[in-house]
């Protein structure tokens, strides 16, 4: 099924939405929460709570990549449940839940400037992105976005690890350099 029938699914509020996403994203989710997770429980519970996430903030207009819009979310649910687990062994527990429950009520104490400061540099990153050549963006976008191993992203690209690692040093250097340009770093 086309992504744009899908979409039309979530705004009809069918059912159908839910299980046409799993059969043509699912093992795609899976992936980008295994990379971060490590468990496939963990993997899972991301994958179930991004189609829950879908259903309820599909957006009014089309996504552009329905891809990209499932595997933000499944990446932004997968660190958050590795944040959540290393407050559980740290001792949070039921003080960190509590916490949780309040966040929505309270402000995270960051003031306008720096979310204006985080956005520039957000945007800053995406163009840095964008204009690499495609081979240095695929490695870039693996490692920094997906959280994809070295070694994964080597046979992934039919390439040496060394290869890989060579391109995020450099990538990273010119990214610097971007960010210093624009006054950023």
């Amino acid at each position: 099924m086309e992504d744009r029938e899908i979409v039309d699914l979530y705004w009809q509020r069918s059912e159908l939405a839910i299980s046409e996403t799993d059969h043509k994203y699912g093992r795609y989710c899976h992936t980008i929460a295994y990379n971060i997770c490590g468990t496939d429980e963990d993997a899972e519970e991301c994958v179930n709570d991004t189609w829950l996430r879908a259903w309820n903030r599909m957006p009014t207009e089309r996504p552009t990549m329905l891809s990209a819009f499932l595997g933000c979310i499944t990446r932004n649910l997968a660190i958050n449940t590795i944040k959540a687990k290393n407050r559980v062994k740290r001792g949070g527990g039921e003080a960190a839940l509590a916490l949780d429950e309040l966040s929505e009520c309270i402000t995270d104490g960051r003031n306008p400037e720096q979310l204006v400061e985080e956005k520039e540099l957000e945007q800053a990153v995406g163009c840095f992105a964008a204009g690499l050549p495609e081979t240095e963006r695929m490695i870039f976008v693996l490692r920094y976005f997906y959280l994809a191993p070295v070694a994964e992203i080597a046979e992934r690209l039919g390439c040496g690890q060394g290869k890989v690692k060579s391109s995020l040093f450099r990538t990273r250097k010119k990214l610097r350099e971007s960010l210093q340009e624009e006054g950023l770093c």
